[in-house]
């Protein structure tokens, strides 16, 4: 990382990328607390490359989300998915697959949260988008 900065500079895009990528490599070693301020990097960097509303936008908040759920933190975990959820229906349409990542992420705070109903909804409208995104069985050019 050290070098990309010196290379890149502090700011630039792709550093985002490949702190996301470390990010991921510690939060599946469960070093969240090092995890965390990483995605925070990321995420103001693309904001500031791109704008607030761009998908690479959506995937930070995604990853922070996530995070955030991980921990129990669901009341800090809610506000950074429905942004990325209303970030991804604007810019990929409302039935993109990472549409349905980002619902997943909802269903878990709104379960963890007494939500039940709201969670069955969310659950259900993932599962639509999910099944549209699979290739048909007997259609061989879905599948190629």
């Amino acid at each position: 990382m050290a070098i990309w900065e010196k290379t890149l500079g502090p700011e630039h895009p792709n550093l985002s990328c490949g702190l996301d990528t470390l990010s991921t490599a510690l939060r599946e070693q469960r070093r969240y607390a090092e995890a965390e301020p990483l995605l925070w990097r990321a995420l103001a960097i693309v904001e500031k490359a791109f704008g607030p509303e761009h998908p690479a936008v959506a995937d930070m908040l995604n990853n922070l989300a996530g995070l955030h759920v991980k921990l129990g933190r669901y009341a800090e975990a809610e506000p950074l998915a429905r942004r990325a959820l209303a970030i991804r229906e604007a810019k990929l349409g409302p039935n993109h697959p990472d549409v349905a990542k980002t619902l997943g992420i909802l269903v878990q705070v709104c379960e963890q949260t007494g939500r039940t109903a709201e969670a069955q909804e969310l659950t259900e409208r993932a599962k639509r988008i999910r099944a549209q995104a699979e290739p048909a069985p007997d259609n061989p050019q879905q599948r190629a």
